[in-house]
């Protein structure tokens, strides 16, 4: 009796692993995005354009892993002179912080909807937790790349000032709105 619960415990682990899937960011449709206020005159928006990582997911077992690294360099505001002045030392130091990550703890359902992923963020080598509201996720089998592709869009706020990021301080507000994005290719 005690052998056939192992063996079944072993089955149900593999079946279960089985599903369980992994996903590639797809570096032409993932762009995290960021917007602050700006002396209550205006919001400033941008984006960078370099982004790499991987999903993994589960759907059976209500589990996942998200990890995502942004070439910190590749920020854009769609004006040249900010994007020089933003790669600086006063701000997002590329030379010594080329990298920004996002690295999952958990994710979060609503019955069988994903609705939250709690992790944490890394800019200027500080490391702090952000959560992440997911608002649309979805996969499907893609009509172009003959495999599936799982897509979010998800949001959060953060204060950039307990990253050390403190540039402009009062004039551009410390609470930053993400968005974010993400398409990514089942990895053979």
């Amino acid at each position: 009796m005690k052998l056939q619960i192992v063996i079944a415990t072993l089955l149900a682990a593999s079946a279960t692993s089985a599903i369980a899937a992994t996903y590639n960011l797809d570096p032409t449709h993932t762009y995290p995005s960021f917007e602050a206020d700006h002396m209550g005159l205006s919001v400033w928006r941008g984006k960078f354009d370099k982004t790499s990582g991987t999903v993994s997911f589960d759907a059976a077992a209500k589990t996942g892993s998200l990890d995502v690294k942004i070439d910190a360099s590749s920020i854009d505001f769609g004006l040249e002179a900010m994007n020089k002045h933003a790669k600086d030392e006063s701000m997002f130091n590329v030379a010594k912080f080329p990298t920004i990550t996002y690295t999952s703890k958990s994710f979060k359902f609503e019955g069988d909807k994903l609705v939250a992923v709690d992790g944490e963020l890394t800019l200027l080598g500080v490391t702090k937790p952000v959560a992440l509201k997911v608002n649309k996720f979805k996969c499907i089998m893609h009509p172009r790349y003959k495999k599936e592709v799982c897509g979010a869009d998800a949001t959060a706020e953060f204060k950039r000032s307990d990253f050390g990021l403190n540039y402009g301080l009062p004039n551009f507000s410390p609470e930053v709105k993400l968005a974010i994005q993400i398409e990514a290719i089942k990895a053979d």
